[in-house]
């Protein structure tokens, strides 16, 4: 990490509008709290266009006011998929789940030096799986649920937030 560039964290899901943007708005929220949002930039990116300009679905926007991060919600927000510049600018990659795991090193260029870790694999609570079975530590899917599947998930993403942002405060 340059010490001129903040260490950038991505946080990457399907589609860019459920998991990678909750993730994002509340590490960004846990870095604060740390006082080390000047030093860390966390952004978020899907590996699928599918959703290409959508804002954060309506869902997660209601769970994570519920959980009191409501002024913390980007109103630009712009679905996307992680472009060749953010891969090259990103120095921890989070993919939620296995396969997005997967698809991301597909992405990334020879000879990128970057962290991969599935988001939920700093859980010091989960077993390490075993090669290949790295899905038993997705993060839920809420996508095709209702509140309930939202509620898991960003309880997910808010008990593992503190483990990534002491790792990352250990890079710095």
């Amino acid at each position: 990490m340059s010490n001129t560039q903040p260490y950038t964290v991505m946080t990457v899901c399907t589609g860019n509008i459920c998991r990678s943007p909750m993730g994002e708005i509340i590490l960004r929220h846990f870095f604060n709290e740390r006082g080390l949002g000047d030093q860390v930039d966390v952004e978020s990116s899907g590996v699928s266009d599918e959703e290409w300009s959508h804002p954060i679905d309506p869902r997660a926007v209601r769970v994570l006011r519920e959980r009191g991060y409501g002024d913390e919600i980007p109103r630009d927000h712009f679905a996307h998929r992680i472009s060749r510049e953010e891969i090259d600018r990103t120095d921890l990659f989070l993919p939620m789940t296995a396969s997005h795991m997967r698809a991301l090193l597909r992405m990334l260029p020879a000879g990128k030096r970057a962290e991969v870790h599935m988001y939920r694999s700093f859980d010091p609570n989960l077993p390490k799986p075993k090669p290949g079975r790295e899905d038993q530590i997705d993060l839920v899917d809420p996508w095709y649920g209702g509140k309930h599947e939202f509620e898991v998930a960003i309880d997910q993403i808010e008990e593992v937030a503190p483990y990534i942002v002491d790792w990352v405060a250990k890079q710095l």
